[in-house]
């Protein structure tokens, strides 16, 4: 696999209910008004193949085992057929969600164990992944966008919204697991993750947003 140097590969993260996904299509028109070309997608899903494990995954009863490996394995066909082919064409990947969710959701929330995890990050994320130098290395976002909220008010933004799926179902204990597996996953990596305060109105939160790739000389 060529280098992926060229793109831009930014995630979004948060808990249900956080309001990210309100912000990405912004971030896209925001991108494509400077000049970028833009590749929108979603985890899990992405791809005919992983939006299938999605519909498994999002609604059928499993183990968390069963659950993570399913998870990954739609990750590596959307890598493999979306992220990688965007990034190597110079294109701006904008994801809602990708591996941090994992670790949040599965590892978090259902209590899965952290170190199996890690070992599915390195063999679906390394595999045939080169950096500049076409060394190995493991595919991360260059930027993953958390917005911070808490868990009971994620829940009452989510009331009556949809049907919610077996995640959005679980109580709000569950998403107090995963906003802290959230939050241990950007001491593990302060340089990749840019917190967002989730509970500020829409437009502030839009803001901060923007801010962030201002900052990063991203965005004009």
């Amino acid at each position: 696999m060529p280098s992926l140097e060229t793109g831009l590969f930014i995630s979004f993260e948060g808990i249900d209910g956080a309001g990210k996904s309100t912000h990405i299509a912004a971030l896209a028109e925001a991108f494509r008004a400077a000049g970028r070309t833009v590749t929108l997608s979603r985890e899990p899903g992405g791809t005919p193949l992983a939006e299938k494990l999605r519909t498994l995954v999002l609604n059928d009863a499993m183990d968390p085992l069963t659950e993570a490996l399913l998870m990954f394995a739609a990750r590596r066909d959307h890598i493999t057929n979306v992220i990688a082919p965007a990034l190597q064409r110079g294109e701006v990947v904008l994801c809602d969600r990708f591996t941090d969710a994992t670790f949040a959701y599965q590892g978090g929330g259902r209590g899965f164990d952290m170190h199996v995890l890690q070992t599915l990050e390195r063999w679906v994320q390394g595999h045939d992944v080169l950096d500049a130098d076409h060394n190995q290395k493991l595919l991360q976002p260059n930027l993953t966008v958390w917005f911070d909220l808490a868990a009971e008010e994620a829940a009452k933004r989510l009331v009556g919204t949809r049907v919610p799926d077996k995640f959005e179902a679980q109580p709000v204990e569950f998403f107090r697991r995963v906003a802290q597996a959230y939050a241990g996953r950007l001491q593990a990596h302060p340089e990749r993750f840019a917190r967002i305060d989730a509970a500020l109105p829409r437009d502030a939160v839009w803001l901060d947003v923007k801010q962030v790739f201002v900052a990063k000389g991203w965005l004009p």
